[in-house]
């Protein structure tokens, strides 16, 4: 089951952890702050999308 994962703005410090372990969901924008690449993670992916939720040192991502 295909789950969303989200970048909050206010909470992105931009280290980059997100794009590290999951780089087919998070990356970088020009502001230097992260971005979900994908809407809705698919399952394959949802393992990576956790680790970098968990892995965020300004807890920004969350998902519904």
């Amino acid at each position: 089951m295909a789950k969303r994962y989200f970048v909050k703005k206010e909470n992105c410090i931009g280290c980059g952890v997100c794009t590290a372990i999951a780089d087919a969901v998070f990356a970088l924008g020009d502001d230097g702050l992260a971005y979900e690449i994908i809407q809705e993670v698919p399952a394959e992916l949802i393992d990576a999308a956790e680790e970098a939720k968990a892995s965020c040192p300004g807890q920004a991502i969350d998902c519904e």
